[in-house]
């Protein structure tokens, strides 16, 4: 909790009138970018929230092209220099969709100090990544169809999508291994939200991540695999939920 400065110059606790509001970092799934969290994105900033859009390498505007990304390391490197910028005394509210969690799972490794909550929404959530053929099994969403990625999404929305979309580098994310080099990575609380119509990252590829790293808390939404395009303002009262869990308003 922040302090505030007494009438006698006394430091006590800041009021919560004064507290910062809680800050979300939102991350794309492969082939998106930060235009997925328009809708979100509003509703947030409407009500008073700070919010960061990342745009990972080759992604929404990055100027790279996805043919010259050769590692996660690189393909995550937007966000972890982003991590690296905050002050070491700030909190964030990390959210990852979908392939997305793999990003989460390692800005949380190395910067477990600065992240208040992690949120994975119908994400990858794999402890250290893909090493395993299990890991494989339970993690790699479903890209056969792009069509069914937003089945329950409106028109206007999955037309924007298909005019934004470009291509994810899939080498570079199935690249992604991560070392535990300390318990800290645990020490976060995790929220995993499912999409039970989800076609891409299917339910049951959900639940086994679930059943195999169990997160704090699991939320459910009756939604495809973008809901914040087909029910944004359920997903936004999920991640007002989650914030409160540890503290934030």
């Amino acid at each position: 909790m922040g302090e505030e400065v007494t009438k006698m110059g006394e430091i006590g606790p800041l009021s919560p009138k004064l507290q910062r509001p809680a800050h979300f970092v939102l991350v794309h799934g492969i082939s998106g970018g930060s235009w997925c969290w328009y809708k979100i994105r509003c509703l947030m900033e409407n009500s008073g929230y700070r919010v960061s859009c990342i745009d990972l390498k080759g992604a929404g505007i990055d100027p790279a092209d996805a043919d010259s990304v050769h590692s996660f390391d690189d393909y995550n490197k937007p966000l972890m220099d982003f991590m690296s910028s905050l002050p070491d005394n700030e909190k964030v509210i990390l959210v990852g969709h979908s392939a997305g969690g793999l990003s989460v799972t390692q800005a949380t490794h190395r910067f477990s100090g600065k992240i208040r909550l992690a949120v994975y929404l119908a994400a990858t959530m794999l402890k250290l990544g893909f090493w395993t053929d299990q890991d494989i099994k339970d993690g790699v969403p479903d890209l056969s169809s792009f069509g069914d990625v937003f089945q329950l999404s409106p028109q206007e929305d999955s037309t924007l999508a298909a005019m934004l979309l470009r291509p994810g580098p899939i080498l570079a994310l199935m690249s992604a291994r991560f070392k535990e080099e300390s318990d800290d990575i645990d020490k976060v609380k995790r929220i995993f939200i499912k999409t039970t119509q989800d076609h891409v990252v299917k339910p049951h590829q959900q639940e086994e991540m679930i059943r195999r790293w169990p997160p704090s808390e699991v939320y459910v939404l009756d939604s495809d695999h973008s809901p914040f395009f087909s029910t944004p303002f359920l997903l936004f009262g999920l991640l007002i939920k989650a914030a409160a869990s540890v503290g934030c308003h």
